[in-house]
């Protein structure tokens, strides 16, 4: 069987694990924010402390969707947190953080305009 290579440009999840995310082979042990061009740490705290504010550089960015990973398991967090996002038309999916992986890279290979925001610690 031929294999070709992932045509997949950008920030891909390259792996992840308890603690940790690996974003094109870098690891990261904290929360993380991943775009097409978009990688930095994601100064939110765990998932109690999530506030509107901490979704401001996500709408900034544009993106059609949000994918929210709330950590080791599925946790939907308040909707004024994100009623930022809603204003701006930007859909929301949350899914545990390793769901969350899969899914944005899904996502990306497609060409989507997507951000994950993902809680690791």
């Amino acid at each position: 069987m031929k294999f070709n290579p992932d045509p997949t440009t950008g920030n891909t999840i390259s792996g992840y694990g308890p603690g940790w995310v690996s974003v094109n082979g870098q690891r990261f042990h904290g929360n993380v924010l991943i775009g097409h061009t978009l990688l930095e740490p994601w100064n939110c705290g765990d998932f109690a402390s999530l506030r509107a504010e901490n979704f401001s550089p996500i709408a900034s960015q544009n993106p059609e969707v949000l994918i929210f990973g709330s950590g080791e398991r599925l946790q939907f967090p308040p909707a004024e947190v994100l009623r930022g996002l809603y204003a701006r038309r930007i859909g929301v999916e949350t899914m545990d953080t390793q769901a969350a992986c899969r899914t944005y890279n899904f996502l990306l290979g497609e060409g989507r305009r997507v951000i994950a925001a993902l809680l690791i610690a």
